[in-house]
């Protein structure tokens, strides 16, 4: 079978293959040029090297099951991920989450979007060859996900948020960990807008290079800090505030002339904003229901069931310390809905309920179920507008999901964008794009 571009393609041109193994597309992505000399004429993208059917494979699993699915899309900001499709669930089922779990989830997911803007300019950088700056950046996500670890157990795939709130609390000395992070991001950003942003070598890659009009990033459906780079002020968060962002004071950075560097400048403002949240969110969150236990040492389940036979009225199971956090006693201020949530480990451990409960919510055709009807739920991912919608038939399995992904909206515009330049320009303009392969392809 021939490829369109191999059809157009006219006498005098070469045509050459850029990926998939190239480096700078990330073993996912293949673009075919047709090129004169050193400047592309036409291009061909070609996408779904790292398909593996995310949409479909949600219909055979259960709602709660699934969360784990949305951890490896955009495997660089998960928690954003995770908060999405658990606030489209939450929409159909009519949960209110706690407050204190809004701040929980507004801090994760805001650490989250500079992480996915440093991976992204990170790599872009580097691959124009300023190696110092990507590790630079590398060192700022190090700290952050220091915090992940320290809060969800996990640096990637979390799988932390939870229908009705999250899985856990914050750790005691979360405030202590989160200030360093902040501390140190900025001072990275500091180093690197000295480094890249009025550096000339950058700017003659960057500037002016691979230009969107508004109107062309409207068309193709561009959201997030691309498409704020034309200039257009669209923010999920703004437009329709979830959350607790409605009670937060930020600004939406807006590029001028949607070129390279402008997207690259919208990430590093927003970077900012987002450590302007995570402070405020620090001052503004509500106490936590229970104080955290002073006692590490953790119990086995039949030490646990003794203990519970024994102890005194207000006396409280201890769990194993890789348990902390989850307590039943900090229930009430991260979690909410009684049917939809896995029950406590000290009921779990420690009564028959308890148990029965445990094995009800994963036994098949109980758990989450919601009722049958369709929803639509977006939040602001580190690419865009992140939107999930269900289709629900009354059992504990999706009828259908379907996952806007803002990642294939910008990749989808990489041809019209290359045109005209050169074989050097492609790398930037790929890497400004920020192309996540397990968003892009699913």
């Amino acid at each position: 079978m021939k490829y369109r571009i191999q059809q157009e393609a006219r006498e005098g041109t070469m045509l050459l293959n850029m990926g998939p193994s190239h480096p700078a597309m990330h073993g996912t992505t293949r673009i075919m040029l047709e090129l004169d000399g050193e400047k592309v004429v036409n291009c061909e993208l070609e996408m779904g090297y790292l398909h593996r059917g995310f949409e479909k494979i949600c219909e055979s699993k259960t709602y709660f099951n699934m969360l784990i699915y949305t951890d490896r899309m955009n495997y660089v900001s998960p928690l954003i991920n995770n908060t999405g499709y658990v606030m489209a669930l939450e929409k159909m089922l009519g949960i209110e989450v706690p407050e204190r779990s809004q701040y929980i989830r507004v801090i994760l997911n805001e650490f989250s979007r500079v992480c996915d803007h440093l991976t992204a300019l990170a790599a872009m950088c580097m691959e124009c060859g300023a190696f110092t700056v990507f590790l630079y950046m590398m060192k700022a996500r190090e700290y952050i996900w220091d915090l992940m670890e320290q809060t969800t157990g996990a640096r990637m795939t979390t799988s932390f948020i939870r229908v009705g709130g999250v899985r856990s609390d914050f750790p005691a000395d979360w405030k202590e960990t989160t200030q360093i992070a902040i501390d140190e991001t900025r001072k990275v950003l500091k180093d690197c807008h000295g480094l890249m942003s009025k550096n000339k070598i950058f700017l003659n890659r960057t500037r002016d290079v691979a230009v969107v009009t508004p109107e062309l990033a409207i068309n193709y459906g561009w959201t997030g800090p691309c498409l704020r780079s034309t200039g257009v002020n669209y923010d999920v968060r703004k437009a329709f505030p979830y959350l607790v962002y409605d009670q937060l004071d930020f600004e939406i950075p807006l590029g001028e002339r949607g070129d390279n560097f402008d997207r690259y400048m919208v990430r590093m403002q927003e970077m900012e904003q987002s450590l302007r949240m995570v402070e405020q969110c620090m001052a503004k969150i509500p106490k936590p229901s229970s104080p955290y236990s002073s006692d590490g040492r953790g119990l086995d389940p039949a030490e646990a069931i003794s203990a519970s036979r024994t102890k005194k009225p207000g006396q409280g199971i201890r769990l194993s310390p890789n348990l902390e956090g989850t307590e039943k006693g900090k229930y009430p201020g991260i979690l909410a809905g009684k049917k939809y949530i896995v029950p406590p480990k000290e009921d779990t451990y420690t009564n028959i309920e308890g148990l029965i409960n445990h094995f009800k919510f994963f036994m098949r055709g109980h758990g989450i179920r919601p009722p049958k009807g369709e929803v639509y739920f977006s939040v602001e991912g580190g690419s865009g507008e992140l939107g999930f919608y269900i289709i629900s038939n009354g059992t504990d399995k999706p009828y259908r999901l379907h996952l806007r992904a803002p990642c294939f909206h910008i990749v989808a515009a990489l041809e019209e964008l290359v045109r005209g330049h050169f074989v050097a320009d492609i790398i930037p303009t790929f890497g400004s794009m920020n192309m996540i392969g397990g968003e892009l392809d699913r």
